[in-house]
């Protein structure tokens, strides 16, 4: 490839990114004027499907992208998630009801899940003979996906207020179009001509896990009590799913998801630093959207317009990651300053957050985030990259994506269950949807229940920021690339 091509590619990817994060950000943000247009009456009770059903059918075709990946070559995958995207977005657009809508998202997000992943294993095809390890395409992959994730619900708001829904899908039309003909024009990636089973079993198993276990996060303690039989059922399928996924790993010649990856040092520490940073990342927007919202009374899209300070630190973070790799500072040295740069600004938002907080001091706070965050999205994706075995490539990036899913997935629960049961220990009304209706002195005690709630979600934040620094530090100094292996399996 020419470096012209080159810088078509790099293009064509960092698009990508941004239609796919946008996509599922935007949607979030106007869920109700859609649920209201579609379905008047019981609209508003599928709503949580319209995301789900792009999160669940996203996260259970990540490992398999990965192994198309390596075994057909990551342009023609590249292409075909887009094409999948690009036809769920039209089908969008074009619903008449709830349940054509919840069916077409499903649609879109197979797609979609190659959309982010596969991206990142373009852009490590795409770097020049002279950069091998110098992961700026991947550090500018992570930027663009960190500040679209932090704009997209205002971006949604705005289209829900001043323009039709459908146009929410409708715009993916051209833009994924052109980023087809720019791959197709710019994209000379090598292709395989061996052609290796695949592992439909394993990848069924995996899809099976990811389902049970994002509607175990998605329901429990919210649509049904973590005591009740579905929520249950899903737990004993997410267990039972994931011992036959690892059993199946360990027998099969050619396995989705090797588990031989993990005896790799570096991959296992890089894997478990992304699944808590994904966890993290959505106490920070959510939950921050939800105080702003909830006790200072900020309508949506002037909350969301608060994550831009996030955006900017994202951006500033990232790029301070090129002059000081000239200078020596490696992806595990990123690793270890943003995790520990994200758990002291956590720790900083629980301490001062208050019913009366200055809302520049938490501007100030999710800025901060934002530059930790910036220092690990991408440089985290370049370090399992470059210790990746030979012929594993596409694996290890999807592998990445995957476990920041289920890490988003886990976070929910995890921060959800602790504000609800605390508030419910302390707040008048017992539960957080009676807040709204309170006045006077109960209102003013059920919103101090509220805060003191939020903060102890933010020093969970902080907690679990502070475990990722102490898996980065244990990141090995000199990184060794791993062999390639004639097996993937492992003793058990």
């Amino acid at each position: 490839m020419t470096e012209t091509q080159r810088k078509i590619g790099l293009l064509v990817c960092l698009v990508t990114i941004v239609l796919a994060i946008l996509d599922l950000q935007i949607v979030s943000a106007a869920t109700v004027p859609i649920a209201r247009d579609l379905d008047p009456g019981h609209g508003i009770d599928s709503i949580p499907w319209l995301v789900s059903a792009y999160a669940l059918a996203s996260a259970a075709m990540l490992p398999l992208y990965g192994k198309l990946c390596d075994v057909v070559g990551p342009k023609r995958v590249f292409t075909g998630a887009i094409a999948v995207f690009l036809a769920g977005s039209a089908l969008c657009g074009a619903a008449q009801s709830m349940g054509q809508l919840i069916a077409a998202r499903a649609v879109q997000g197979l797609g979609g899940g190659g959309l982010m992943s596969v991206t990142m294993v373009v852009i490590a095809h795409l770097r020049g003979p002279g950069d091998q390890d110098s992961g700026k395409g991947a550090t500018a992959g992570g930027l663009v996906s960190g500040a679209a994730m932090a704009v997209g619900p205002w971006i949604g708001g705005l289209l829900a207020d001043h323009a039709s829904w459908r146009w929410i899908f409708y715009v993916n039309l051209p833009v994924g179009l052109a980023v087809l003909v720019g791959s197709a024009v710019a994209l000379r990636l090598p292709e395989r001509h061996v052609r290796r089973p695949l592992d439909w079993a394993g990848a069924a198993l995996a899809a099976v896990f990811s389902s049970s276990l994002l509607l175990v996060t998605d329901w429990g303690g919210g649509r049904y009590a973590w005591s009740s039989p579905v929520v249950l059922a899903l737990i004993a399928t997410t267990a039972l799913a994931l011992a036959l996924f690892v059993r199946r790993q360990l027998s099969a010649p050619d396995p989705v998801l090797p588990l031989s990856l993990f005896r790799v040092r570096e991959l296992r520490l890089g894997f478990g630093v992304q699944a808590v940073l994904g966890a993290s990342m959505t106490g920070a927007i959510y939950y921050v959207l939800v105080y702003l919202q909830v006790v200072r009374g900020i309508a949506s899209s002037a909350a969301a317009l608060y994550l831009v300070p996030m955006a900017f630190g994202l951006a500033a973070g990232g790029l301070l990651t090129g002059p000081l790799a000239a200078r020596g500072w490696t992806a595990r040295t990123s690793a270890i300053a943003g995790t520990a740069t994200s758990s002291v600004a956590f720790a900083l938002l629980a301490a001062t957050t208050g019913p009366d907080t200055s809302l520049w001091l938490i501007r100030a706070e999710l800025l901060l985030i934002g530059a930790g965050f910036g220092q690990l999205l991408g440089q985290l994706v370049v370090l399992v990259q470059n210790a990746a075995p030979a012929g594993r490539l596409g694996v290890a990036t999807t592998s990445v994506r995957y476990f920041q899913t289920l890490g988003n997935a886990l976070g929910t629960a995890l921060f959800g269950t602790v504000l609800t049961r605390l508030y419910a220990d302390r707040g008048p009304g017992g539960d957080v949807t009676a807040l709204a209706g309170l006045t006077g002195a109960a209102r003013a005690s059920g919103l101090r229940a509220f805060v003191d709630a939020t903060g102890v979600v933010f020093w969970s934040g902080a907690a679990l920021m502070a475990l990722a620094t102490v898996l980065a530090l244990r990141l090995p100094r000199t990184p060794e690339r791993a062999p390639a292996q004639d097996g993937d399996r492992v003793a058990a």
